[in-house]
């Protein structure tokens, strides 16, 4: 079963515990914190395969769930790291925040890998939090919370020319007469319902790859029929092949011909700036030439039509020779120009980079509501119940800003702060 979009919940790894131990060894006195780190959490790492070719397996695995960093142990033993998750994926996929709708990543080479959901860090023990005022912490850090991502993926396939056109118009009988691709053929519509790929090679036409997409309907940029599927295959190609039905059929091939153009404009303006080979297909049938003629007067005067047959392959040659020459001087299109512009937003993730930081809001009068991604770490991170962990807390609130943030926004003396599930009497 070909499948080419899917959404899935993927989720990294906490960090492991740091722990609070001490070194008690005959003939060492004093011998202070020795408490272990705590290990990485597991990542969730896409991969791109060129042996795939389906969405089909993450159709059916809809969680993917790294493991947790292991504690620290005693004697400054570090907990183990967690193993990474390797998701493999077709070449050709692209990777969006499933909520947001920003695009994360596009997946266009052999082993391309993405870390798509980092592993929390492992927490720090006793030992690093030993200073000449303090040989004795009673403190030591938890792991890094992992992070939770709703994905959606789309695989849109990596052809160099595009056959487009209505249905039954001979787009799968022209790949398999120029590949050794063997779609389905038939008399009848959609018998191409998944886009199949074949490589073009002829002798004096240097070789790539084709795809032969399903059939278009007007409507289709709306989602009328197979378009949606249609048109997100498209959108790679650097070159398309038009391909019209000159035989007695009862339709336009001019008609057809403004109609898929118009199709192609309304779901993206960039499709339109391919490269265009117009292809007037089964011109072995009764009255095709008289067709042709009719159809050249009513197109513009710089539009080539290339007469073939792909039933008797004949024609075939020139329209090859004249994609190859295309592909030479068409360079690879952006198709998310815009979306590209986020993959180092500073507002995604949660990365160590990438932090959103933080934010303040006034809830009521006299309480205040401190939040976002760092600071919600740091309270994974803290130990409740240590009066010396909660002091750090507070430290590393006021090094962040959080504090300044606050007053700016109006919180006096004894005011309450709500910190994640905690409460806090501000005090200046």
């Amino acid at each position: 079963m070909f499948v080419d979009q899917v959404e899935i919940t993927v989720k990294s790894g906490k960090g492991g515990d740091g722990i609070i131990a001490w070194r008690r060894e005959k003939y060492v006195p004093f011998g202070g914190p020795f408490g272990g780190d705590g290990g990485k959490g597991g990542s969730v790492i896409l991969q791109a395969d060129e042996g795939l070719s389906t969405l089909l397996d993450l159709r059916y695995r809809r969680k993917i769930i790294a493991e947790a960093g292991k504690n620290g142990g005693q004697k400054n033993m570090h907990g183990s790291d967690a193993d990474d998750i390797i998701v493999p994926v077709p070449v050709g996929t692209i990777v969006f925040d499933a909520e947001t709708g920003r695009m994360i990543c596009d997946l266009t080479e052999h082993n391309q890998t993405f870390v798509v959901a980092k592993g929390g860090k492992g927490g720090r023990g006793n030992t690093h939090f030993a200073t000449p005022r303090n040989q004795a912490p009673e403190i030591q850090e938890n792991g890094e919370p992992g992070i939770t991502l709703h994905l959606r993926m789309e695989l849109k396939l990596l052809a160099d020319v595009g056959l487009i056109g209505f249905p039954s118009v001979g787009k799968s009988t022209f790949i398999s007469a120029v590949s050794a691709a063997k779609p389905k053929i038939g008399a009848y519509p959609f018998t191409t319902i998944v886009p199949n790929l074949g490589v073009v090679d002829v002798e004096g036409v240097k070789s790539f790859v084709m795809a032969d997409l399903p059939g278009i309907l007007e409507g289709a940029s709306r989602g009328v029929g197979l378009g949606l599927q249609f048109l997100r295959h498209i959108e790679r190609t650097r070159v398309l092949i038009h391909v019209l039905d000159l035989s007695d059929n009862g339709r336009d091939p001019y008609e057809d011909y403004l109609a898929v153009n118009r199709e192609l404009a309304e779901y993206q303006m960039r499709l339109t700036k391919r490269p265009q080979i117009l292809v007037a297909n089964k011109m072995d049938a009764d009255g095709a030439e008289t067709r042709l003629d009719n159809l050249r007067k009513r197109l513009e005067a710089d539009v080539e039509v290339f007469p073939v047959s792909a039933l008797t392959r004949s024609g075939l040659k020139p329209v090859l020779q004249k994609a190859a020459e295309l592909l030479e001087k068409t360079p690879l299109f952006d198709i998310y120009e815009e979306e590209k512009a986020h993959e180092n937003d500073s507002t995604y993730f949660g990365l160590e980079s990438q932090d959103p930081g933080f934010a303040v809001r006034k809830l009521k009068e006299g309480n205040y509501e401190a939040f976002g991604p760092k600071i919600d770490r740091l309270i994974e991170q803290t130990l409740f119940g240590n009066e010396e962990s909660i002091r750090r807390l507070s430290r590393s609130l006021r090094v962040m800003g959080v504090d300044d943030a606050l007053r700016r926004a109006g919180v006096q003396n004894g005011d309450m702060v709500r910190i994640g599930d905690y409460e806090f009497e501000f005090v200046d």
